[in-house]
């Protein structure tokens, strides 16, 4: 656990201060086709300080964590602030105050978990797989583990201490097409939490490995889409990843303000009335989210942002600096990966939320489309405009659903697209797993019902 080796210089703060010392955990290991290729354990962790004067920042970190280490890099910061403000002169007034306080932990540190622990469970799986499942022609297991713990201590705000535990195992099977062609399908397992609360026994696993191995067989046998717009339901994993990606990015002021499409369309219809969407903080709809975050990286208590209320976008996602030039109160949006990055404006547990329908009757009115599953890597930009893989899918032919189809593409405008939505199921899911690149990777959860709207799918 991080000692508090930062409050003894709240006294030296002479300008709005950001003072954090962090350490990420990282413990992974991989099995290919049996064999052991990666066994990776990292420690990074260090302290940073931020100073804001006059309308710009002096950020400074060391790998230090002694007295005299935080003393270096609080006075390096203040330089390179004052230096920036003599440059630069922008003359702003100072950044929005925010409630005072201290949130302690709410999850207690642990150590990291014997290596051999990954090393076993992942070991074991993988002979699971090789004895369960034929026709395979490669699989791969990964065992990961990610521990962040944070000290902050701010000048005006929230001071705070998290501990942010993720574990994961990630199930990646692959096969061959009666041509020779591979397809390939990936489960994953896990969450917030350490490894050994999640993963006991790897047998457990085992009914979601058959339905992983059952649509990677149905993919084998399947066929290419038909191109072109047409009538699609989207599974809650892939509303979730189109949440996030197509439209959470684009209503981030500083995206925002760098031109994105949702500048101008704030108080306007972007979807259909039956769309709401939310980045939520630490808790939504009654239960935890996946990756809770209590106080951001500049000392602001979170709350959840209502972005889309029934189809018009209403807020936008906030640093101080950017909530001070929209004239709104910041709501816990600013954060760092590493010790040694600077926050950002990043979503935390992004949502669109569950509508009243079925996911039986969603498809059942659907005539001729498909269903579109599992999504794989994909791209979006600030006009809202996005593509993305198809990794699992399956025709819709009357109501019913059919053969499964090749990988494929979905294409469109995230706003225009979500007009079309005329169906939301009544349940979700929430994704954890993975990392948003925006100039730095950052832990966040994604979730949604399924949708049902119009989509441009790719064919052959």
């Amino acid at each position: 656990m991080l000692q508090d080796l930062l409050s003894a210089h709240k006294g030296a703060f002479k300008d709005y201060t950001e003072l954090r010392a962090q350490v990420n955990a990282t413990q992974q290991v991989t099995f290919l086709a049996g064999n052991m290729v990666a066994n990776v354990q990292s420690t990074v962790g260090g302290v940073s300080a931020r100073v804001y004067r006059g309308g710009t920042f002096g950020f400074a970190s060391g790998t230090t964590y002694n007295p005299d280490g935080v003393k270096d890099v609080l006075a390096a910061a203040a330089g390179n602030a004052a230096f920036m403000d003599a440059q630069v002169k922008k003359g702003k007034p100072p950044l929005p105050s925010v409630a005072a306080g201290k949130v302690g932990l709410k999850t207690v540190p642990h150590e990291p978990v014997a290596q051999s622990l990954l090393i076993d469970f992942a070991k074991a799986l993988d002979g699971i797989i090789v004895e369960k499942y034929g026709n395979l022609s490669s699989r791969t297991v990964v065992a990961n583990c990610l521990d962040i713990e944070k000290l902050l201590v701010v000048s005006d705000g929230t001071d705070s201490h998290l501990f942010q535990p993720r574990a994961m195992i990630y199930a990646i099977m692959t096969a061959e097409t009666p041509d020779g062609t591979p397809v390939r399908l990936a489960k994953v397992f896990g969450g917030f939490g350490s490894f050994d609360g999640h993963f006991t026994d790897p047998t457990l696993l085992v009914p979601e490995l058959d339905k992983l191995y059952e649509n990677l067989m149905n993919k084998r046998e399947g066929v290419h889409a038909k191109a072109g717009l047409c009538k699609c339901v989207l599974h809650p994993d892939l509303a979730g990843m189109l949440a996030h990606e197509a439209v959470g990015h684009t209503v981030e002021a500083d995206l925002v303000l760098g031109g994105s499409v949702a500048g101008h369309n704030l108080g306007k219809p972007v979807a259909s009335e039956l769309v709401s969407m939310v980045d939520f903080a630490h808790t939504a709809l009654g239960k935890p989210c996946p990756l809770p975050v209590y106080v951001d990286d500049e000392g602001v208590p979170a709350q959840d942002v209502s972005l889309i209320e029934n189809g018009i976008l209403k807020n936008f996602m906030h640093s101080r600096e950017t909530a001070r030039h929209f004239g709104v109160e910041p709501l816990g949006n600013a954060r760092a990966f590493d010790f040694s990055d600077e926050p950002l404006i990043r979503m935390r547990n992004t949502a669109i939320l569950p509508g009243k329908d079925k996911l039986d009757d969603m498809i059942a009115g659907v005539d001729e489309g498909y269903f579109l599953v599992k999504t794989g890597n994909g791209q979006a930009d600030s006009t809202g405009e996005f593509m993305f893989s198809v990794e699992l899918a399956y025709e819709i032919r009357k109501g019913k659903l059919g053969r499964a189809i090749r990988e494929t593409t979905i294409s469109g405008v995230a706003f225009e697209m979500l007009k079309t939505v005329d169906m939301v199921s009544d349940d979700m899911t929430w994704e954890s797993s993975g990392t948003c690149g925006k100039k730095q990777h950052m832990t966040v959860g994604m979730g949604g019902p399924a949708l049902r709207c119009d989509m441009n799918i790719g064919g052959r």
